[in-house]
């Protein structure tokens, strides 16, 4: 409802405030009386438009004071000017309108035109494979405000995006320190190849993540989403393209800057263990609804000596820490008029709320770029990160299910391998903290380019080339402390190389109206990839670690895998307008890959096409004051997807071992099978958008409509076991997404001191499974189903909960009170698996965020609220089991009990039997971020000889609105049982160095001051 009410605001308000005037001697709502003084002198005039009308809304202050006035509704205004003012000088200004001061000099009438701003309209968008006038755009791209990327106390650029651009869900699906948000533009249209965007710095294809960029280093972010502006990215394009472009040097002397913030982070508490006494009682509660007569208190003997000395563990105090984020950024740049450069570096800190957690990044970029001749320019772009998240660190899960009557310490100050003896299914929380693990990832890549221009004018030659080492090193070692007696050790060695040439031959040129832009590319590009891994265990001691993994006593394991991949291009691509009135954008790439088959083309073709038409240029709407800006958009094209593994078209091979003649011999015997006849994934998509302005751009905005149809899907089809394979990956499913994407950015308030803008952004995606397998129907093992969403639920749906003297024998005849009640929807008096339907999906029916910027003369307040609703989500913290009744259990989560007679959850003696997921609704309203920021004004910053100076308070992840049960609605995080590895919840003597995704971290709330200095 709040939310609601403010969108109403920010949209309506303009239209209402245009012409009414503001007291500038004290800012407010418009409408308040003008104070004026006493004056010998009364200016009048009038302000007139671009086409000469007058200009109603504009104002009018008297330089350096706060005396001022607005025009009325036909562009006249009135202004006294005390006597003796010095030079008394007019400053006229109005939103989408150039300011012009104008000294008096004795007049007192006088006649004003302003200039449009056409600023907005020029403004150069980065684009695939160049750059062009946002006014010519024909196709979907979305800029992304640079004030998200500033003054935010974010680790990774991706969570500065979260909600902020129409069409873009960025979920956080794990708050861990160093973990990548997970990104799609416009919904999901893969199950098995790769969904996530293709990231472009620079002009190049970029191997790392978001993770490894320093937001202070970007110029610009631009998000490529339909196909018309996707599409000249082929393969790689077919889930929407993220354009990162980072800051150059300009001529001018050289300016050092300094950004950095640090401040303080908590955890967000939603979760609460149960005290002694309340969990002492559900264990008594466990028992009276199982029929069993106890012998103590508590099912442990520890545990039972610590409530008789009333000894209890707080095991949340005791895995947290206080979190602490700082980021320190320097950087110089500058340049003459023949070599610019641009040289940053970054180090980000983040000491993690669960004891051992925590990530550091340090990065350093250079750019630098020469005219070398008239004709011919040089650059390079060199970067190098540092990402490590290494340490051992505390569990969440067991803390959250440990008993309060367990044992934290030895006698000897050691750490209690298990704090609940005999159980030996709980491990304490602080264990894993004597884990020794290393976890680091570089990156270094260099860029170079050459631009020649060839002897016909407007004719151009680019050659690009990227090149790119990221290794991985990961090494794990835990021993007694942790409950292992032989030890146990793993190191893992991998490394990426990837390189990139491009050819670019590009003609632009004007004729008259006429303007032609043509780009041709041929390019080449090879990822390859290595990993090795040894696994070690029976050490005689914890001393030599990882360090001296082959000094085990049993034998160790060895594995490495190899694979290369390789892309071959060709793309043309012509940009056409008739005097920025009708536009056309032609596009066609044709890729090969190395991934697909023998028995299939490698190559795939993708064309598109756009058509705009600019109607604001029309001589028919020259003269009309309310519509500045209309342009209609339209485009078709055609992307792939090729995000499979290089090798699945091949029939793979086992090493085995078996007795032959009483001997052991080694064989190889076939493990998957391949398919040479897999084929691109393609999406054929449509795009239909409006953009506007109205009241002299005080309301900008745009709409657009979507279609993007999916077909040749990769999936696993199930396969008859007799052939000695469970599946073969096919091209055989089809999804469609149809959706509406809505910006709207209103000026609601502008005066010479105080303004008010609201940004607003709105997407509603339909994401449905038109085809699976071929055959028409749903696959309901792998929750495919015709006509419904992806990643849904299918369920039975509850209807409560059995209660004492309620007759079950017809409908469920083996429930007993306590036991979850379930809906017939079938009516044949039976609950069974034919009672179960499509419930929903985890993909939102829509999101949006809103973000209201007030600003009073140098001080700012940005206020950004988010918003995912139509989220259904299967809940593991309502459904983990209880052990025998020997688990915590959360607070906010209860039990059934005869007394209370819960309609919502069931009784301790409830055994699940039908695998029910607990659906529960993730929708959520966020209060995201919150800044207050201080710009000092010029005449302090000259004073202190600096070019710019600003401070800045920020809160993030203030407050979530949501009716979902856990740690937070986006995240992944359940809890569990708490058994086994840290690193492999799943088990307690495996080690899984590859998993990233830890699911025992919860969400943080963040404060932080930063401080933004340059020097010139």
């Amino acid at each position: 409802m709040q939310v609601k009410s403010l969108l109403l605001c920010g949209a309506l308000l303009p239209a209402a405030v245009a012409a009414a005037p503001v007291s500038l001697a004290s800012p407010g709502w418009p409408g308040a009386e003008l104070r004026q003084p006493t004056a010998d002198i009364t200016v009048t005039g009038k302000v007139l438009d671009e086409k000469q009308a007058g200009l109603p809304g504009a104002t009018v202050v008297l330089k350096g004071t706060s005396l001022g006035a607005n025009t009325d509704a036909d562009g006249n205004f009135s202004l006294r000017v005390p006597d003796g003012t010095a030079s008394p000088t007019l400053v006229i200004s109005s939103i989408g309108y150039v300011r012009q001061e104008i000294a008096l000099n004795g007049r007192t009438n006088l006649t004003v035109s302003l200039v449009a701003n056409t600023q907005d309209l020029n403004e150069v968008v980065v684009v695939g494979y160049g750059t062009q006038k946002r006014s010519d755009i024909t196709g979907s791209v979305a800029s992304v405000r640079q004030d998200r990327l500033e003054k935010i106390p974010v680790a990774n650029v991706a969570q500065a995006l979260e909600g902020a651009v129409a069409g873009v869900n960025i979920s956080t699906t794990s708050s861990l320190p160093g973990t990548q948000p997970a990104i799609n533009i416009r919904g999901v249209r893969s199950i098995t190849a790769n969904t996530s965007p293709y990231l472009i710095v620079d002009g190049l294809p970029f191997p790392g993540t978001l993770n490894d960029i320093n937001s202070n280093d970007i110029a610009s972010i631009e998000v490529l989403k339909d196909a018309s502006s996707t599409a000249i990215y082929g393969t790689r394009g077919s889930n929407g393209v993220i354009l990162i472009t980072t800051k150059r040097g300009k001529t001018g002397k050289p300016e050092i800057r300094y950004n950095g913030y640090a401040g303080p982070e908590y955890l967000v508490y939603k979760l609460h263990p149960l005290d002694g006494p309340a969990y002492a009682q559900k264990y008594q509660d466990y028992a009276t609804q199982r029929g069993l007569t106890l012998t103590q208190a508590l099912p442990n003997y520890t545990e039972v000596t610590n409530l008789q000395a009333g000894k209890t563990v707080d095991w949340m105090q005791e895995i947290r820490q206080q979190g602490l984020v700082q980021d320190h950024n320097l950087s110089i740049s500058g340049g003459t008029d023949n070599v610019r450069y641009f040289v940053g570096g970054e180090l980000f800190k983040q000491r993690g709320v669960i004891k051992g957690f925590q990530f550091q990044r340090i990065n350093v970029r250079a750019n630098v770029d020469a005219n070398i001749t008239p004709w011919l320019r040089i650059g390079t772009s060199s970067f190098f990160s540092s990402n490590n998240d290494g340490g051992g660190r505390a569990n969440l899960s067991l803390a959250q299910v440990t008993s309060p009557y367990g044992n934290e310490y030895n006698a000897d100050g050691t750490v209690t391998v298990y704090p609940e003896l005999p159980e030996l299914l709980i491990k304490n929380p602080l264990a894993s903290l004597t884990t020794n693990r290393e976890s680091v990832i570089n990156q270094l890549t260099g860029t170079g380019y050459a631009e020649v221009d060839l002897p016909l004018k407007g004719l151009r030659y680019r050659l690009n080339g990227t090149y790119s080492y990221r290794p991985y090193r990961y090494a794990y070692y835990e021993g007694r402390q942790f409950g292992n007696n032989y030890g146990a050790a793993q190191l893992l060695n991998e490394e990426r190389h990837n390189y990139t040439v491009e050819n670019i031959l590009s003609y632009n040129r004007d004729f008259g109206k006429h303007h032609v832009d043509v780009t041709a590319l041929y390019s080449a590009q090879q990822n390859t990839y290595f990993t090795t891994t040894e696994n070690g265990s029976g050490y005689i001691n914890d001393q030599t670690g990882y360090n001296g993994i082959g000094g085990g006593s049993l034998s160790p394991t060895l594995s490495s895998y190899s694979e290369r991949r390789a892309l071959l291009s060709q793309m043309a691509r012509i940009n056409y307008n008739y005097d920025s009135r009708y536009l056309l954008t032609a596009t066609a790439r044709r890729d090969g890959s190395t991934v697909f088959g023998a028995n299939t083309s490698k190559y795939g073709v993708f064309p598109s096409v756009a058509v705009g038409w600019n109607v604001a240029n029309e001589a028919f709407l020259k003269d009309n004051r309310v519509l500045n800006v209309l342009k209609l958009r339209f485009s078709v094209g055609t992307t792939g997807n090729e995000g499979i593994n290089p090798y699945q078209t091949i029939t793979g091979l086992t090493q085995l071992q078996y007795a032959y003649n009483g001997v052991t011999a080694t064989g190889l015997r076939a493990n998957v099978l391949g398919n040479a006849n897999l084929k691109w994934e393609r999406t054929t998509s449509t795009n239909y958008a409006v953009d506007f302005g109205l009241l002299g751009n005080r309301i900008t905005g745009t709409v657009e409509y979507y279609d993007a149809k999916t077909s040749d899907l990769l999936l696993n089809r199930a396969l008859p076991i007799i052939t000695g394979y469970g599946s073969i990956l096919d091209n055989v499913g089809a999804v469609r997404n149809q959706g509406v994407d809505v910006t709207l950015t209103t000026a609601n308030i502008q005066t010479s001191a105080f303004t008010w803008e609201t940004n607003f952004n709105f997407s509603a995606v339909r994401n449905r499974v038109t085809q699976v397998y071929g055959t028409g129907g749903d696959d309901i093992g792998n929750n495919l189903f015709i006509g419904k969403p992806l990643f849904g639920i299918y369920s039975y749906v509850k209807t409560g909960v059995w209660q004492q003297g309620e007759d079950v024998s017809k409908q469920d005849p083996s429930a007993k009170p306590g036991d979850l009640k379930f809906a017939d929807l079938n009516g044949d008096g039976v609950i069974n698996a034919l009672d179960r339907q499509y419930l929903g999906s985890s993909i939102p029916d829509w999101q949006g965020g809103i973000t209201n910027t007030f600003t009073y003369k140098g001080l700012s307040l940005r206020v950004f609220f988010q918003t995912a609703q139509g989220i259904l989500k299967s809940n593991g913290n309502l459904s983990f089991a209880d052990l025998g009744g020997r688990v915590n259990t959360p607070q906010e989560i209860g039990y059934w009990t005869p007394q209370n007679g819960s309609q919502d959850r069931p009784g301790l003696n409830y055994t699940n039997p039908r695998g029910y997921s607990y659906p529960s609704s993730a929708s959520y309203t966020r209060l995201k971020d919150v800044t207050l920021s201080y710009n000092f004004p010029a005449a302090i910053t000259e004073k202190l000889h600096l070019g710019s100076l600003s401070v800045y308070l920020s809160g993030r992840n203030l407050y979530t609105w949501t009716p979902w049960i856990g740690w937070d609605p986006e995240q992944n995080y359940t809890l569990g049982n708490g058994t086994g590895n840290v690193d492999n919840p799943t088990s307690s003597n495996v080690i899984n160095a590859t998993s990233t995704t830890y699911l025992n971290y919860p969400n943080t709330r963040t404060f932080v001051a930063g401080l933004n200095v340059s020097l010139r």
